[in-house]
């Protein structure tokens, strides 16, 4: 039933090598490593519009945890409310919960194809899916460090005694540790990757991520055993360019909340420049009043100088050195509006 995918996953391998041959030994084990390398960035390289979508989505649903907080709080224990409620919420700002899980359901095929492809290689194999018998025996005695690809660490039956007699147990089984530990460890890291850019989680989602962040490595390590030596290659693969992946998009997208994101925000402001601010040219400039403290009635405003100079008395006596008590209002304090004039002739 899936044999038209099988055969689309042998052509890129199969183009791919012969891409290394014009330059490699055909049937050298890097030229095989990196068509299986490459097979994974054809496909990353594909996928990379639906992890952009996983992305915003991811975005968008965290934006939306305040408001849905809100509603559990609205709703209670009613879970029908809730659940309506949260599809209308997710409906009008365009957000799809599914969008999350694009980028790895398209993989899972890919994976157990390849599985496949290359269990199924052996020393003296006939073609498969597309691939000539001579190209076919050529992929199986590939060796990468005296292992070959179509190898793995627990062998049984006619595979395990065709691999023997080209190789020994003890390189297969030392090339397939390693990459066994380089594959648990990336694959760690790339787990504690996805968690810092899911942002902070609590409840449930908590507990998922943490059995996600320890239990992978740990059951990649189990069936690590029964992959063939190919498909280290290819998981090891995977797991850098995922990492890389992320690294970039943390970057440029980081979560909302963390520090990064705010610092990005504070370095995005549009600078003010100062001379936006200033008046332009010709026009008046605005000055603003200086406020008056409560309490102070409004002819103390006028100080004694401004008042002498309209012909009005100071609130000072001008008998004394200005630190004088002031003159009380009235008639007496008042003088002709013309007094201090010259009279015209």
């Amino acid at each position: 039933m899936l044999d038209w995918l099988y055969t689309a996953i042998s052509f890129v391998m199969k183009t791919w090598h012969a891409v290394f041959s014009v330059v490699l030994d055909p049937a050298g084990g890097i030229t095989w490593a990196l068509s299986i390398m490459f097979l994974v960035v054809t496909v990353r390289l594909l996928l990379f519009p639906l992890f952009v979508k996983q992305i915003k989505s991811q975005r968008a649903m965290q934006e939306l945890q305040p408001e849905i907080a809100k509603l559990k709080k609205q709703y209670g224990s009613d879970r029908q409310g809730m659940s309506q409620a949260m599809m209308a919420l997710q409906k009008e700002r365009g957000v799809n919960p599914l969008a999350g899980c694009l980028p790895i359901l398209p993989q899972v095929p890919v994976f157990i194809s390849l599985f496949h492809v290359l269990r199924r290689l052996a020393p003296g194999a006939p073609g498969l899916y597309g691939w000539s018998d001579e190209l076919t025996d050529q992929a199986a005695r590939a060796k990468l460090f005296g292992a070959p690809i179509s190898a793995s660490f627990n062998m049984v039956g006619a595979k395990e005694a065709a691999i023997l007699q080209i190789a020994s147990y003890a390189n297969i089984r030392v090339v397939a540790l390693v990459l066994i530990a380089i594959m648990c460890v990336t694959t760690f890291f790339t787990q504690k990757q996805i968690a810092k850019r899911s942002g902070p989680v609590e409840g449930q989602a908590a507990t998922v991520q943490r059995l996600m962040l320890y239990g992978m490595p740990l059951s990649l390590f189990v069936s690590g055993f029964f992959f063939p030596i190919g498909v280290l290659i290819y998981w090891v693969t995977n797991n850098a360019w995922t990492f890389g992946q992320q690294f970039f998009i943390l970057r440029k997208m980081p979560p909302p909340g963390s520090a990064a994101h705010k610092a990005k925000a504070e370095a995005d402001k549009p600078a003010i420049d100062p001379r936006t601010l200033a008046p332009t040219p010709g026009a008046k400039p605005v000055r603003t009043k200086a406020s008056r403290p409560a309490g102070t009635p409004a002819s103390q405003d006028i100080a004694p100088e401004a008042a002498a100079g309209n012909g009005q008395p100071s609130a000072v006596d001008p008998s004394s050195d200005g630190t004088g008590p002031a003159l009380p209002p009235g008639p007496a304090a008042q003088a002709p509006a013309n007094k201090g004039k010259r009279k015209r002739r």
